[in-house]
């Protein structure tokens, strides 16, 4: 049976008796070691003979465990104990294999003697025991001599390891002006030795940096508040240091720290205060509503929601005029303008502005007032402003029979600065595309330009422009709508061409048509139409009208025995007339085609060719001779064109006519300067162009307007041929009956002493009359005949007063 020794940490004797059961052996019997006093040194149990009983006595002692401490320096290897079989004999016949956990690597046995040593440092936190197994062989036959045996070997833990924050550094908030005592964070620190054994691992914390703001528990952990009223405005961030230190504390322990970064969050304990009591701002009149006119600000010591302001206008004159709203982002007071200002009507406002927290505490409340006032003086500025019209906006009614030029609306505008300048009023033609109104520039008078139509335009949306004499920038405009009412100007019609057809074997009072009638008018009582037939046809034997008064009327036959060879066609005239004042009325037309129909009714022909046409001459040959008879017509008037431009011209000579050059304008000429259309040379030298041509005249120059020329001096022969030109178109233009005045209007400078009439300029002409003589005007013809006896002269040449 196994014996072990092993080493004790003291040197002293142990002498204590123990027993063991030893369960699980082979024979399955039980043994008694017996305990000799041994030094601690080499401690054996003897396994007694197992023929040997002995009485059971108590186990105080298990043999199978070994202990030895961690972290052993020393340079020889750490004796562990010793095992010892009692078949050992002591002559190294026995042999002691070691296996399991650590063998050979950590532990090592010697094989003889059984000594157990540690060749490796050891470590409790790393592995606190290892299982082993021992056997005993024979040295020489290698059998086991007796079975295999398991033991442990713990590693004994000394205070090798300091306490450990595993969570730290911290981070911690608590709120500002907190009790004393207020719980802020927990801190942990774990002690990896073994808190079984000693007091290694009894932790015990403590503040080391952080008084007397913070105080930590010492066996918890929990740091709380220590001072009362710690203000966040004061000092908003704290760096507290705790201190954890084994061995209870005592000297000796080990210690680890830690870092707790403590925040103190805000809480509504500062009130606002408005930096400025009084504020002087300005805005321009003509600023418009909600245009920003200056910013208030009321500073808070608090941050977040308790920072957050509300601004309100509490007194003043100008409640009405002005608004305040808070800018969110910045916490400021906003004041705008809430309604049109008017530097003439009022040039200065006061305020009195209160910003507020509208989040409060109740434990805080006596830290207030939470609100605060401040004056604020708006001066208002002048600005040139543009007229401005009374009312802002015209609404006219206005008959469409008004005549041209009335006044329908006097617009008025006027210039709202102090210096009321005067006022010019216009149309803006965008508005009035048509110009069918005018104003007047200084009254403002609006005024008909053009005649109404409410049928064609009902309604006119036009703008009257005001406008400053001093300052034409500056323009107002004002709206004018006019609604054109109804007058009864347009007399009813049909409203298509109205084409009926009777039957042959039609009977009397048979309906052939139902007509109806449409009028542009739009009168206030709704249409109403009257029919009847026209005065011309009131005693028509064929039909007869009868109004249904409803706007309509049925055409009826009065007689029966309608024949196509008689007449195929009746125009019937219908009088309608509205309801209108004045009544107006209109005459239509309804076209009524006899026509063949069988028993039933149906329309079978209502063309009377078939009576008129022989038998042999079909509708195709009839429509073959007309097509032959128009391309006969149209070749006799293309041979009548070719022989009309075959036709000799006016004058004998092309060649030597120099006016045959001339190109008729429909617009004004370009004088002498104007070379393109003839050839002005030859003006230049009309001796050349006379050469052979003095009796070549225009055929269809009459006798008394050619005689005319007698009394140009033939000194100058330009004048004959110019005048000859001019008599030629001056007739053309009398004959034109269709030719514009405008077009015949010519100018020549043939003025002065080249003239029959003289010089026409007054700053020529004599004093008297009587000096100058008109005698030449009777030889000019009819023409000149009422301008003759004007001035005195007659056929006899005798004068008329």
């Amino acid at each position: 049976m196994w014996t072990s020794g092993r080493m004790s940490k003291a040197k002293s004797w142990l002498g204590l008796g123990m027993s063991l059961y030893f369960c699980g052996l082979m024979d399955l019997t039980t043994t008694v070691l017996s305990v000799t006093p041994t030094p601690l040194k080499e401690l054996e149990v003897h396994l007694l003979d197992k023929t040997h009983l002995h009485h059971r006595m108590k186990r105080s002692w298990v043999w199978n465990q070994f202990f030895v401490l961690e972290e052993y320096t020393g340079t020889d290897p750490l004796y562990v104990g010793k095992l010892h079989s009692d078949m050992d004999r002591g002559d190294g016949s026995i042999k002691y294999i070691l296996s399991g956990e650590g063998a050979g690597i950590v532990f090592t046995i010697d094989d003889t003697t059984g000594d157990i040593h540690a060749i490796q440092r050891l470590d409790r936190e790393e592995r606190a025991q290892y299982t082993l197994r021992a056997q005993a062989l024979d040295r020489r036959t290698g059998r086991p001599m007796e079975p295999e045996s398991e033991f442990i070997i713990k590693i004994q833990d000394i205070n090798d390891n300091e306490p450990k924050f595993l969570d730290g550094p911290y981070v911690a908030t608590v709120p500002e002006m907190s009790p004393v005592g207020t719980s802020v964070i927990q801190v942990t620190a774990t002690d990896a030795d073994d808190p079984t054994y000693g007091n290694s691992a009894r932790v015990v914390y403590s503040i080391l940096q952080g008084q007397p703001y913070f105080s930590v528990d010492s066996k918890t952990g929990v740091i709380r508040t220590a001072l009362m009223n710690m203000d966040r405005e004061a000092k908003e961030y704290y760096e507290v240091i705790i201190q954890a230190k084994d061995m209870g504390g005592q000297l000796g322990g080990l210690a680890g720290t830690t870092t707790v970064n403590i925040t103190l969050s805000d809480v509504n304990d500062n009130p606002p205060r408005f930096p400025q009591k009084h504020y002087q701002m300005s805005v321009l009149e003509s600023a418009p509503v909600s245009s920003t006119v200056g910013r208030v600000f009321a500073k808070d010591l608090d941050e977040g929601i308790n920072a957050e302001m509300k601004y309100t206008i509490v007194d003043g004159d100008g409640l009405d005029t002005f608004d305040i709203n808070t800018d969110p982002s910045f916490q400021v007071g906003i004041i705008t303008v809430r309604k049109p200002l008017s530097f003439e009507s009022k040039k200065s406002y006061t305020l009195k502005v209160e910003g507020s927290n509208p989040h409060l505490e109740v434990r805080f409340l006596n830290l207030g007032p939470f609100q605060d006032t401040t004056t604020v003086h708006i001066s208002v500025e002048d600005v040139d402003e543009p007229p401005v019209f009374d009312p802002g906006f015209y609404f006219v009614e206005v008959p469409e029979d008004v005549e041209i030029g009335t006044t329908i609306q006097i617009i008025s505008a006027k210039d709202p600065d102090v210096t009321n300048n005067s006022i010019r009023y216009s149309i803006d033609r965008s508005s009035d595309p048509g110009r069918f109104f005018y104003v007047d520039i200084t009254t403002g008078a609006l005024m008909t330009a053009r005649p109404l139509d409410r049928e064609e335009i009902s309604w006119h949306n036009i703008t009257v422009l005001a406008m400053e004499m001093n300052n034409p920038t500056q323009i107002g405009s004002v709206s004018v709508t006019v609604k054109v009412l109804d007058v009864n100007d347009n007399a009813p019609e049909f409203p298509r061409f109205y084409e009926a057809f009777v039957c042959e074997n039609a009977k009397a009072g048979q309906l052939i048509q139902t007509v109806s009638a449409i009028d542009q008018d739009d009168p206030q009582d709704g249409q109403h139409f009257y029919y009847s037939l026209a005065p011309e046809a009131a005693n028509n034997p064929n039909f007869t009208l009868r109004d249904n008064q409803d706007n309509t009327a049925r055409i009826l036959t009065r007689r029966s025995g309608f024949r196509q060879q008689e007449q195929n066609v009746f125009y019937l005239p219908i009088l309608i007339a509205d309801n209108g004042r004045p009544m107006l009325s209109s005459t239509g037309t309804l076209t009524v085609q006899v026509c063949s129909c069988d028993d039933e009714g149906d329309v079978m022909s209502c063309s009377a060719e078939a009576y008129m046409l022989p038998v042999s001459l079909s509708r195709g040959a009839l429509i073959a001779i007309l097509a032959c008879i128009f391309v006969l017509l149209v070749l006799v008037l293309l041979i009548l064109s070719m022989r009309r431009h075959r036709k000799q011209p006016y004058i004998i000579d092309d060649e030597e006519n120099i006016h045959e050059n001339i190109v008729r304008y429909d617009d004004e000429g370009g004088g002498e300067e104007d070379t393109e259309a003839f050839d002005i040379a030859a003006m230049w030298n009309p001796r050349e162009a006379q050469t052979g041509a003095a009796a070549k005249m225009r055929q269809d120059m009459l006798p008394e307007i050619e005689s005319l020329s007698r009394y140009v001096p033939q000194t100058c022969t330009m004048d004959s041929n110019v005048h000859s030109y001019v008599l030629a178109k001056l007739y053309e233009a009398d004959m034109d009956l269709w030719a514009p005045p405008f077009d015949s209007l010519q100018t020549y400078m043939f003025e002065g002493d080249g003239s029959v009439a003289g010089s026409l300029s007054s700053l020529q002409s004599v004093t008297s009359d009587s000096d100058q003589s008109y005698d030449f005007l009777t030889d000019w013809g009819p023409r000149f005949r009422k301008l003759a006896e004007m001035y005195g002269v007659t056929e006899g040449n005798g004068p008329l007063w």
